[in-house]
């Protein structure tokens, strides 16, 4: 990433480009097209195996270019090896209007603003990694996809699809990602960055995924307002997706309750993850977003 545009520093700043520069994606339970011995990583070149050719982009590893080639046709080309497994990466992000929450207050505790950087610092690792990446923003209106592309030449380019995303109506998981489990037409691992308020649930939609071959992640962004919400007296609430309105009356008792029930529907999607084999990781606003990647996955075993 030889160019730094506003994109770059506003999502990914340079002391964490090289904190995750070492790391990378990994699957352990990808069944279907991603076998071992196929994945290619111009970062590391552990293996002597060539594997293919493709044009040189900026930003590439000057080392792997092959100059013989160079010489011949006076076109810079690099040189790809065999390494572990050939990765495909789906990262999926939930555009929907409650992501753009709370509407005032700290922007850095934005879920959408969140999430964005979490996105972009993983399909970072997923370029650098030189995996096969394809990120897609979903609601109710569709969606907006980026790839399939690698290198790390593409990452001033994934930055800019990533900022200039936006949110409106709603996500139904279940719809949502049971429709791309249909359409994708290469498993690999799955990581959806989500607020989970779905009307229908999520469970369908990853047991699609599940299906067709897919290692899943969810990564529920919640804000510190919806953990523990400042809001007391009579108040009448509306939803952001819907517009539906409802008057309630918020005190001690209410806010218990509240908590309560809120850290059951957390439990439970963790149980529904745990029981199917997808992993869950809990996420706040108000926690160095970078943390998720440097140490939840790392200790999950999804980076390394």
């Amino acid at each position: 990433m030889s160019e730094q545009p506003a994109a770059a520093h506003s999502l990914l700043t340079e002391s964490v480009r090289r904190r995750l520069e070492p790391l990378m994606l990994v699957a352990h339970k990808v069944r279907v097209g991603a076998m071992k011995g196929d994945r290619r990583s111009i970062k590391r070149g552990n293996s002597i195996e060539f594997a293919d050719y493709r044009n040189y982009v900026p930003g590439d590893d000057l080392r792997q270019l092959d100059w013989n080639i160079y010489a011949r046709l006076e076109r810079p080309f690099i040189k790809l090896l065999e390494d572990e497994e050939d990765l495909t990466a789906h990262l999926i992000l939930d555009a929907s209007a409650s992501m753009d929450f709370p509407p005032e207050g700290e922007a850095d505790q934005k879920k959408l603003l969140y999430a964005k950087r979490i996105f972009a610092g993983l399909a970072y690792l997923s370029l650098t990694s030189n995996d096969r990446l394809i990120l897609t923003a979903v609601n109710d209106g569709g969606s907006a996809t980026y790839g399939p592309v690698r290198g790390r030449g593409r990452g001033i380019a994934m930055l800019r699809f990533i900022q200039d995303l936006d949110v409106a109506g709603i996500t139904d998981l279940n719809i949502m990602l049971g429709d791309y489990a249909r359409r994708a037409r290469r498993p690999g691992l799955a990581l959806i960055i989500s607020d989970m308020f779905s009307p229908t649930g999520f469970v369908d939609g990853l047991n699609a995924l599940l299906g067709r071959g897919h290692e899943v992640a969810f990564l529920h962004v919640l804000a510190p307002e919806e953990i523990t919400p400042p809001l007391v007296g009579d108040l009448r609430l509306i939803d952001v997706e819907t517009g539906q309105a409802q008057e309630v009356t918020v005190d001690a008792t209410m806010r218990g309750i509240y908590q309560r029930r809120l850290s059951a529907w957390r439990d439970e999607i963790r149980d529904e993850c745990l029981r199917r084999g997808a992993y869950y990781f809990p996420l706040v606003t108000d926690a160095p977003w970078e943390r998720v990647i440097l140490s939840d996955m790392r200790r999950a075993g999804l980076v390394k």
